[in-house]
Parts: structure tokens; sequence; C-alpha cells
């Protein structure tokens, strides 16, 4: 239960104006309604605390684009669909996606590391789903992931400070490119249906 308060109370902390490095392990635990020693009992530093926020992010953003396979059921768009949920993830918790933002080119060669490592993930099941849906290589499906990530992600990262238009606007246009992405693909390296 302190572990959870721990790591809420530093996602809170952070803001547009507030990156990790800035947080102290003072104002986590006040926050988190603990004193400063207790921290200690859950994790050995602040590196451990950023590690595990990268972490959760990913997780979190992961386990969100699941629930939208289930939303694309109902509505039958699968780009449509998997962008309207992400910018819901970007606009609903834009600290854990500055976090992942942030830290990805930051001074940390752990945390870029963790950073990295959740945008593969993330990208591999991104192939995954390629794959079993479009019956590509594993290797064309690996690609097309790989973009699409990077253009979700930039995308995510305009929309952060905008408006409700202009990220309405921005959602539009990276649907638009996801499809012409898709069509694109579709011609490359396919395996010819039965």
């Amino acid at each position: 239960k302190t572990r959870r308060a721990i790591i809420d109370a530093a996602f809170q902390q952070l803001s547009a104006d507030k990156g990790y490095s800035s947080l102290s392990l003072r104002e986590v635990a006040r926050e988190a309604g603990i004193a400063p020693t207790s921290f200690y009992r859950h994790f050995t530093d602040m590196d451990e605390l950023g590690l595990t926020l990268v972490d959760e992010a990913g997780l979190m953003l992961r386990q969100l684009l699941r629930q939208a396979r289930h939303r694309i059921e109902a509505n039958g768009s699968v780009i449509r669909t998997s962008i309207e949920t992400f910018m819901e993830f970007v606009t609903g918790h834009s600290n854990v996606f500055r976090l992942l933002l942030r830290e990805r080119s930051g001074t940390s060669a752990a945390f870029r590391s963790a950073v990295a490592r959740e945008i593969y993930h993330f990208g591999a099941e991104l192939a995954d789903y390629l794959r079993k849906e479009t019956d590509c290589p594993a290797e064309f499906a690996q690609m097309q992931a790989e973009a699409m990530v990077i253009l979700v992600f930039h995308a995510g990262a305009d929309a952060l400070d905008a408006t409700a238009e202009q990220r309405k606007q921005i959602t539009q246009r990276t649907i638009m490119q996801l499809r012409w992405m898709a069509h694109g693909a579709a011609s490359y390296g396919r395996k010819p249906k039965d």
C-alpha cells in the first residue's frame, strides 16, 4: 500500500514544468504521506523509483491498447480506435506519457534503456498483431510496427500541450498517416491468401 502511494505520489509530482530529475525524495514522501526514511523500505533510491515508474508507464499504455482491441470489435476500425484510445491516454495521463518522452532521451543510460525496452514491448505486441492479421512475414510486421510506434509517439508528443481542437486535428492526421502506411505495407511483402 505504501509502495503504491509512493509511485502515485511521484506520478502526481510530474508536470509539463517538472520532470523526474527535478523530483526530490522529500517531495515524493510528503505527497505520499510518509516520512522520508520510510521511502527506503520500498526503494533503494530515487533511480529505482524512476525505473519503476517507467515500467508502470509502459505497462499502463500496453494494457490500455489491449483494451482498445475489445473496443475494435464493436467499432470496427483498428486504426481509429487505437489512436483515439492512445490520445485518451495522453490526455488523461499526460504526466505518465511525459515521463516516457523525457526519459527516452534523458541523461541516464538506465532510464533510456528502460524506456527503449517499454517501446520495444509496445512495438512487439503490435508486430505480432500485424503478423496475425495480415499474414505477412515477421520481419515486415516488425518494420511496420516500429514505423507506426514512432509516428504515434510523435503525435502524442504534439498532442500533450495542444488544445482540444488541435488534438482532434492531430488525431485525424495520425489516423490518415497510419492508414497510408498500412496500405503501402499491404502491397509489399504480403503472402497471397488462399
